[in-house]
């Protein structure tokens, strides 16, 4: 099965313990934060507004936690067609930060059948450079 030019993985090439192709980000940046939140209508300004941020007690502006949810679905997506999720969610761990370099990756936990379709459950989660888990999911893709 085919979508978005994407060839949905077979059920039986994939194993417990499998690792995603994980792949890195520039670092957050201002501008990024900035561009964020016109493309996703979250106007908080604890983002992009630094002395907003430095009154609610905080050093700095940080990520939205969506834009990290949003990176972590690109590992989905990059690895199977969105078609093929069926669950997704996170927790927030901890904030990202302006200037951190978030790498995306997670790997293959449980092979299982649901509702009629051969699944793999994924942990995955974003981390920065120094290795600090920042956002921690859970998903779980069809395969063919």
């Amino acid at each position: 099965m085919t979508h978005q030019n994407k060839t949905l993985l077979a059920f039986d090439a994939v194993n417990v313990g499998d690792a995603l192709p994980a792949f890195d980000l520039p670092p957050v940046s201002r501008l990024g934060l900035a561009l964020y939140c016109g493309a996703s209508g979250d106007h908080n300004p604890i983002h992009v507004d630094i002395d907003f941020a430095k009154s609610a007690g905080m050093p700095d502006v940080f990520a939205h936690g969506m834009l990290s949810m949003a990176w972590l679905g690109r590992l989905l997506t990059n690895w199977v067609p969105q078609t093929a999720l069926r669950d997704y969610s996170v927790r927030f761990a901890a904030i990202t930060q302006v200037g951190e370099r978030i790498t995306c990756a997670g790997k293959v936990t449980e092979k299982l059948e649901r509702n009629g379709e051969r699944c793999v459950r994924l942990d995955i989660h974003t981390t920065n450079q120094d290795g600090q888990v920042k956002l921690a999911g859970e998903a779980v893709v069809a395969l063919a």
